[in-house]
């Protein structure tokens, strides 16, 4: 059995929704909501939350996981996804992390239980979203022929990483400075699961679709 450890970054800034972490949602928050689902997770050795806030951290004490303060740099809009990602290789004392953002409140505990079996056999597991969708890239199509447009049913399957949960060796994260690695076992999600928060759109509207599943 493979030795991981969740972890969990929560900066204070946001670039698009101020304190969307530790904001109300649906009377509880996105930090809660996903420490509640991760300790339910079989198979995790630990779990630490990252923040360079320390009112997030002293939530996190509460559900009693490793807490980390970081450093300015990595807590910026300067730091690159890369460097970020080589930091918590730095941060994480298992020899396998899970990568498990908050921003993806709809990653059941059934998912993770799922990836986390697969990752037993394989390097890399990521969750990522099929987009039927007839795409452009420098003036042309990118999945079709201009002269032959297919229905959107019969277009490729292109996946997009939506980064709910991402498992690998922390060696590999350290070496290509990445949640997705060499030979990614994909994990698709539904469109709901899948629903990263990036904005006040995708807030408001995860924060109606959580009510009505779970009859709030």
């Amino acid at each position: 059995m493979k030795e991981v450890t969740a972890f969990v970054g929560v900066r204070s800034g946001s670039e698009r929704v101020k304190n969307k972490n530790i904001k109300n949602f649906c009377d509880t928050t996105l930090l809660d909501l996903k420490l509640e689902t991760l300790k339910k997770v079989d198979g995790l050795s630990g779990i630490v939350v990252s923040s360079d806030c320390d009112d997030i951290l002293m939530r996190a004490r509460k559900h009693n996981v490793e807490i980390h303060k970081r450093d300015d740099y990595h807590a910026s809009s300067k730091c690159s996804n890369s460097e970020y990602f080589y930091n918590i290789s730095e941060i994480v004392k298992t020899n396998s992390v899970m990568y498990a953002p908050v921003t993806s409140p709809f990653v059941s505990v059934e998912t993770f239980n799922e990836c986390m079996k697969k990752f037993q056999t394989s390097d890399n597991v990521v969750t990522t979203n099929i987009v039927k969708h007839h795409l452009w890239l420098d003036g042309k199509p990118l999945n079709y022929e201009l002269d032959k447009s297919p229905n959107s049913q019969d277009l490729p399957d292109i996946h997009a990483i939506n980064y709910g949960c991402c498992l690998l060796s922390k060696d590999d994260l350290a070496l290509h400075k990445n949640v997705v690695c060499r030979n990614p076992i994909f994990y698709v999600l539904d469109e709901i699961e899948g629903i990263d928060i990036d904005t006040s759109f995708d807030f408001t509207i995860s924060e109606m679709l959580y009510r009505k599943l779970k009859n709030l």
